[in-house]
């Protein structure tokens, strides 16, 4: 479960990144998430565990030192083992900005789910430790994590397993690569499963920040697909079969791009500061 705030503190930001990010021509999302971190005073801890790329969190930590960060240290967790270890607790509980690489997520949840390096993960962010994750690192952000599935707009039974993820929120289930992979059916399959959570389908350099009120706002040139379960009015989910398509009634979608905001209290979309440009 999510950890609570304490001692009137506020929570700090989650950012889910649906990959791919431009790092080069124009990184202003990696740019945000360094300001919002502490900007050159910022202490960023990468972890790449969810990719087997050996340069993975060597490439970060030179993209975030390029923009004036000088503490910048990569934390790989090859086994549960490593995340019990004291020195390497303690290092993330410094952390001002926390990033997790992209990879397969499954990797992530299980080596770190149920570890010290999860609980201090959520502790961090609780007490305003700016949390972000792109690609497989973004869906491993929220307590119910999109293990695999299958592409495709339509959702079936089949479409998507489901897994335990980080718990930083309940509020919302990502998915990433979202136009790029056809990846609607899966999404709404999910939210099928569990209407409660709020679907967040993130295209290729977007990210979706979310705020300590809970207010989601979108940077990058891609959208941002919001799909609400809550008025959810029939889905024949319990009674179809591994590839039957499933029938929903009553999702409430949204498409954002940079600039537009979602609050996911009040489950209310706003075009946010596109509604002030000049026509």
């Amino acid at each position: 479960m999510p950890s609570k705030p304490v001692n009137g503190e506020q929570r700090g930001w989650i950012i889910p990144i649906g990959g791919a990010e431009d790092k080069d021509t124009n990184p202003r999302i990696l740019a945000r998430f360094v300001e919002l971190s502490g900007g050159g005073d910022a202490d960023i801890v990468v972890i790449p565990t969810a990719s087997r790329l050996k340069d993975s969190g060597l490439n970060y930590q030179a993209l975030f030192r390029g923009m004036g960060v000088e503490r910048v240290d990569v934390m790989d967790f090859d086994t549960r083992r490593d995340c019990q270890e004291p020195g390497r607790i303690q290092r993330l509980s410094e952390a001002s900005g926390i990033f997790l690489t992209g990879g397969n997520q499954l990797r992530l949840s299980t080596i770190l789910g149920g570890t010290d390096v999860a609980r201090t993960l959520r502790l961090c962010n609780a007490r305003g430790v700016t949390v972000a994750g792109t690609s497989a690192g973004a869906g491993f952000l929220s307590e119910h994590m999109i293990a695999f599935g299958k592409e495709g707009s339509s959702p079936r039974a089949s479409s998507v397993r489901l897994a335990p993820g980080l718990g930083l929120t309940n509020r919302f289930v990502i998915d990433q690569h979202f136009r790029q992979r056809d990846r609607l059916g899966r999404l709404t399959a999910a939210l099928a499963y569990n209407p409660f959570a709020i679907g967040i389908g993130l295209d290729e350099d977007t990210a979706a920040f979310i705020s300590p009120d809970d207010t989601l706002e979108v940077e990058g040139s891609g959208a941002v697909t919001v799909v609400d379960a809550h008025d959810l009015q029939f889905s024949s989910m319990a009674h179809a079969d591994e590839d039957d398509p499933v029938c929903m009634l009553g999702l409430g979608v949204h498409i954002l791009i940079a600039g537009a905001t979602f609050n996911l209290h009040t489950r209310r979309a706003s075009a946010g500061r596109l509604a002030t440009r000049k026509t």
